[in-house]
């Protein structure tokens, strides 16, 4: 038996320190280089999180050229058949991301180890200082556009009564009381919650146990088709995943408000 063809999407360290080594595995550090250098998972490689985005103002968060993900896969030693496990040090952000971008290339195998760095360094799991550079692969990559929500997928979906809005930002970028485009407020009928607010912030940043009962008050729930953003999808990385976990239909929309907010005429609330 294979005890990597059953992990979890939500993997905990203490499942994964039995397979560190494992062949088919590949581990993506998606921490802050110099902690990488110190301290990781043993095998990560570290991936520089502007790898997975486009870069080009204003929605400088949107997904990136096939060439650029294919470079990126290559560096990594990516290979369709390797299940893929994901952290970062920041709870979940970067992490949720990377396995978006891992849906839009429809690679299925994949987990985020909860809590990532924190989880590591406050609970004494097993850590290495070496610098891994596996050795380059070919990559050939099709994106699948269905994990994908564009301006005017939104647009089209505004009253659409089954369609759903988890707006990630802060409370005050929700009200537009902080702006970081030309235009602040929401996504007409979005609702607002932190993605911090997703993270329990007493057991080292892993997802909240009741998180579902959470969302289900806001009205993301099992029988909505749920979109998620933030300001430049990589707060919504981790919304994304969080949503994904519970089995809900859900999308990104990776233009988030740095292209939204920047639009003269797109409706918007506050």
């Amino acid at each position: 038996m294979n005890p990597i063809e059953d992990l979890p999407l939500i993997l905990e360290a203490d499942q994964l320190v039995p397979l560190l080594g494992h062949e088919e595995l590949l581990i993506v550090d998606l921490c802050n280089p110099r902690l990488y250098s110190q301290t990781h998972v043993p095998g990560a490689v570290n991936v520089a999180p502007q790898s997975m985005v486009s870069g080009i103002q204003p929605a400088a968060g949107k997904l990136p050229s096939v060439e650029q993900l294919e470079q990126m896969l290559s560096n990594i030693g990516y290979s369709e058949n390797k299940h893929i496990v994901v952290y970062d040090d920041e709870g979940g952000g970067w992490a949720g991301r990377f396995i978006w971008t891992l849906d839009v290339i429809g690679h299925k195998k994949c987990s985020y180890l909860n809590g990532g760095a924190h989880v590591l360094l406050k609970e004494k799991k097993p850590t290495e200082s070496t610098i891994n550079h596996p050795e380059p692969t070919q990559v050939n990559i099709q994106i699948d556009d269905s994990f994908i929500a564009s301006k005017d997928f939104i647009i089209d979906s505004l009253k659409d009564s089954d369609t759903v809005i988890w707006d990630a930002r802060s409370a005050a970028e929700y009200h537009g009381e902080k702006v970081f485009s030309q235009r602040g407020g929401h996504i007409p009928g979005a609702v607002n919650l932190e993605w911090t607010l997703a993270m329990d912030h007493d057991r080292n940043l892993r997802i909240r146990s009741d998180i579902a009962n959470v969302l289900e008050q806001l009205g993301i729930t099992q029988n909505k088709n749920v979109i998620t953003h933030c300001q430049s999808h990589h707060r919504s990385g981790f919304t994304y995943l969080v949503g994904k976990s519970l089995g809900l239909s859900i999308k990104a929309y990776d233009g988030s408000w740095s292209e939204w907010g920047n639009l003269p005429d797109t409706p918007i609330e506050s």
